[in-house]
Formats: C-alpha cells, structure tokens, sequence
C-alpha cells in the first residue's frame, strides 16, 4: 500500500520485446513439475500430508485444463504479491520478473483476493477498493476457486519446504496444510508470514 495508505494498482515497467503470443503457455500458473519439486522438499511433512499435497497438485493440474474462460490474456507478472512491490508517496513498482508470461490476468488479481478470503491479510474495505481500482473483482469469475486453490497450494508448500530446514517454522506450515485439509477452523485462517 503506497504510504498514503490508498491502495492503487502497480505500475509496470514497459520494456521492448514483451511477448505478444502465448509463449510460454498459460499453463504456467499450475507449475506441476516445480511444485512436485517443493512438495519433495517438504521433509517436515508426514508421507500422508506430502502425499495429499502431491494429489491436490494433480486435482488443481487437470481442472486448470478445462477452466472457464476469463478476462482475455495478456502479460502477467505471475508472482504478483505485495512484497514483490515497491511503494513511494508517489508510486508503486513490480519488482521479480522472473515468471512474468502472456496469461490470464486473474492470476496476478487472484493473490490478493486470496489474502481476504483465505488468510485474513486483507480487509474487505480494502479489496473492494482494490476491484475499484482495477475494475473487476476476481472472486466473481467461475473459475476463482481453480486459482485460489492454486495460490493456497503455492503458499502452503513454499512454507513447508522451508520449515524442513527451519524448526520456528514448522507450526505454522503444519498448520496450513492442516487448513487445506479440513482439520481446522473456515477461513479465512489468519496464516502468518515466513519469511
């Protein structure tokens, strides 16, 4: 949120040579063979719950095969979260291009309504006044789910494979795979950051 406290949608940076075809397929928002990677490294995880994990992968890769139809492709930064942003009094900045790709923009719009609907970290006044901003609301679209699930899959593992190497961490990433699978409390869980 820029220091105003106003939240406004990031500026890209034009660059020449940006992609103009799908290249590479919009199948990058599940990264199967990465994720499975992620899971792998999950050693703090019991087999049961890494082998959950590996499933729920495999759920979220075929129903990313027949998603709806959304908003029509473009560029996507496809790690769009606020701490890959820069804020001044005057602007905010996209940093970490390293998955950026032509794809649905309901990607990058869905981690943060993922932040109001599945962590807590984002009120509901303020993704209203992010849809206001960026004209749609992306928990509207049939496919939202799809996505949400993925972005919460993402978040869960990326915290798994580090708590295998950190023990402070190990509560909080049992305790989001413990969420994914239905042991605890609806959401929004209030999950805690990292890193």
């Amino acid at each position: 949120m820029p220091a105003n406290g106003t939240l406004r949608p990031a500026r890209y940076e034009r660059r020449s040579g940006w992609p103009t075809t799908r290249s590479p397929p919009s199948d990058h928002c599940v990264y199967t063979s990465r994720w499975t990677r992620t899971i792998d490294a999950a050693t703090c995880l019991s087999r049961d719950d890494r082998g959950w994990l590996h499933q729920r992968l495999a759920d979220l890769a075929a129903q990313w095969q027949t998603r709806p139809e959304g908003l029509p492709e473009c560029v996507v930064h496809g790690d769009a979260w606020v701490g890959n942003v820069v804020r001044t009094a005057d602007e905010s900045v996209l940093l970490d291009f390293e998955r950026v790709s032509v794809g649905p923009p309901e990607w990058d719009l869905v981690s943060t309504a993922v932040k109001m609907t599945t962590t807590g970290a984002v009120s509901t006044a303020e993704y209203a006044q992010f849809c206001a901003v960026y004209g749609t609301d992306v928990t509207t679209w049939e496919g939202y789910e799809l996505l949400a699930g993925a972005r919460a899959l993402r978040m869960v593992t990326y915290a798994a494979q580090h708590a295998a190497t950190r023990p402070e961490w190990r509560a909080e990433a049992q305790y989001r795979v413990d969420c994914l699978r239905g042991r605890t409390v609806s959401p929004p869980w209030g999950w805690k950051g990292i890193i």
